[in-house]
Order: structure tokens, then C-alpha cells, then sequence
């Protein structure tokens, strides 16, 4: 693909996530905070779960958590969009997803370990995925998705930096938004997720596809390096 082509396509799928995210009846306002003042960056990749998707992102990923907190204003995010293979099921898109965050741990550096305010085990409540030392909220999107607010063109993964959450819980801002934004989910859906939980209630990996996890559901990721493990403390 040319280069003058790869940027046209990049600029569709940035336009069509914008469109998306802002639209009037999106029900997450943080996102679209994001969108408004352009604080996310975009990556596009082939195949989710692939090696070579795996290599592109785990770059651009590292180089967006090096970013220290201090230069960022507001709410940020990554997202990452999979042009390739489109999914059959929800069930089939969330295996997926957990193989390709499977494999972007495996090629994290070690040496960073893992976000000391977190746990790398997925059934712990405090589990949120960590890349590069940094926690990360993971937001799944896919055309099959059950979750109108999920049902994006392409399969995509938001990964949101934890710290900013908690800076809202230390404001004391965190209550207020989450409760607006799970009015405008009941107004769009007619219900929320039954498997939302706050952070420290139940673990988030059951949040990241967006699929209504079984109470029988267990989380395939396994972390093999986690020095810095919250679980140690």
C-alpha cells in the first residue's frame, strides 16, 4: 500500500472512530471528552492477535505509556484498530482479544514490571492489564458486540491509563461521572452490563470485550513476568 494511500485509509478509520465516539447519544463522556480534544493516539494494524499486529503495537503502546503523566492534560487514550479478520461471535472476538493481550505482555519488557498499584492476576480484584510498567483499562470493540456503545466497524482496543481514574477518585469527581455516563448507557442499551464492577469489587477483565461474562468464566491471561506485583505488597 502507498504511503498517500495508508494515510487516506488512516484518516477514514480516525474519522469513522470520531463519528462513532461523538455521537450524540454515546454514552461514555470521558471518551468523548477524548475525542473532542483529540487526546488519543491512533494505530492501525492488520489482524487482531497476529504477530505482526503484535510487534506494530507493542511499539506504538510502549512509546504512549512513556509519556510521563505530568505532560499529559485531561483524559487520554490508545486505540488501536485491527483491519483484518472480522469476528463470527462475541465469544470468539473476546478469545482474541485476551490472545493478543497475552501477547503483548510476553513481548513487554520485563524490567518494567508490572503497574505497583495493580495485580497481574486476573481473578484478583485489583487486576488491570500493564504494559511498560503502566495499568491499563482495556475497552473492547467489534461489529458483533451485544453492547451498542461497543459496536464499532472494526475490531478495536481502547487502552485507557488507569491513573487517570484514580486522579478523578482522589478529586472526588470519579462518582459523579461514572453515574452519568451509566444513565445515558440505560437510555442507549436499556440496561447496563452485568458484569461492571468498580475497580477493588471484582476484577475488569470480565469488563474488556464488552461480553456478559458467565459467573463460571475464567480469564485465560497468564502473567509470566510481574516484578512490581501489588500482590507482593
Amino acid at each position: 500500500m502507498s504511503d498517500a494511500r495508508a494515510a487516506r485509509r488512516r484518516d477514514l478509520i480516525d474519522e469513522a472512530f470520531r463519528a462513532f465516539v461523538g455521537g450524540s447519544d454515546y454514552p461514555c463522556l470521558a471518551g468523548k471528552g477524548v475525542v473532542h480534544e483529540r487526546a488519543y493516539g491512533l494505530g492501525i494494524y492488520g489482524t487482531l492477535g497476529s504477530a505482526r499486529a503484535t510487534a506494530a503495537l507493542a511499539r506504538d503502546l510502549a512509546a504512549f505509556v512513556a509519556v510521563p503523566r505530568t505532560e499529559r492534560a485531561g483524559f487520554t487514550a490508545f486505540v488501536a484498530v485491527f483491519t483484518g479478520r472480522r469476528f463470527a461471535s462475541e465469544r470468539s472476538f473476546e478469545s482474541r482479544l485476551w490472545e493478543q493481550l497475552q501477547l503483548l505482555h510476553e513481548r513487554g519488557n520485563p524490567a518494567a514490571g508490572w503497574d505497583p498499584g495493580t495485580s497481574s492476576d486476573p481473578e484478583d480484584p485489583r487486576f488491570s492489564f500493564s504494559f511498560g510498567g503502566s495499568a491499563l483499562y482495556v475497552i473492547g470493540m467489534h461489529p458483533r458486540s451485544s453492547r451498542v456503545a461497543r459496536r464499532f466497524r472494526w475490531s478495536t482496543l481502547v487502552f485507557n491509563p488507569h491513573a487517570q481514574f484514580e486522579q478523578l477518585r482522589a478529586q472526588g469527581q470519579f462518582e459523579r461521572l461514572r453515574a452519568a455516563i451509566r444513565e445515558r448507557e440505560l437510555a442507549l442499551q436499556g440496561s447496563l452490563n452485568p458484569s461492571l464492577a468498580d475497580f477493588g469489587e471484582r476484577s475488569e477483565a470480565r469488563q474488556y470485550s464488552g461480553r456478559h461474562a458467565e459467573e463460571a468464566w475464567r480469564c485465560p491471561f497468564h502473567a509470566t513476568h510481574a516484578a512490581g506485583d501489588a500482590r507482593t505488597e
